[in-house]
């Protein structure tokens, strides 16, 4: 084997090269520019829809626990009045599987009974955790 053959050999053998990388590197940065921003907003939908769901969950926990005492719990009691027995005569508890969730972003939920709207209120603040907001920030509650 002559001596250019071997170098042929090495040749072959060695890995990328920088400028290969750098393509690499390039493309998949124009890929994730591309793909982030479009996936983004489909996030913050999903946490309102979680939020939907757990307010609803939280409803219907709340009618089982009137259902067995004859009343709502107080906003003083508040929503661990479904894991926990106040000392109420009929209570048939814990009314939820697990603990009381917090909103999808790692806030308490906002419980009042009697509520403003009806016989309780429950509300999400959304992702600024203040009342009122658009978009992600648009506030979530039982009445609507």
């Amino acid at each position: 084997m002559t001596n250019n053959g071997m170098r042929e050999k090495i040749r072959n053998k060695e890995g990328f090269t920088l400028v290969e990388l750098i393509v690499v590197m390039v493309i998949l940065g124009m890929l994730a520019a591309l793909v982030f921003p479009k996936l983004l907003p489909k996030v913050g939908k999903g946490r309102q829809s979680a939020a939907k769901t757990q307010i609803e969950l939280l409803g219907q926990a709340l009618d089982q626990f009137r259902l067995d005492t004859g009343r709502y719990p107080t906003t003083a009691e508040g929503l661990n009045a479904l894991l926990v027995d106040p000392g109420l005569p009929g209570w048939d508890g814990p009314y939820l599987k697990k603990g009381v969730p917090n909103d999808p972003w790692s806030r308490p939920y906002h419980y009042e009974s009697p509520g403003t709207h009806g016989d309780y209120d429950i509300i999400s603040f959304g992702s600024d955790g203040s009342p009122g907001g658009e978009g992600e920030a648009k506030d979530l509650n039982s009445w609507e």
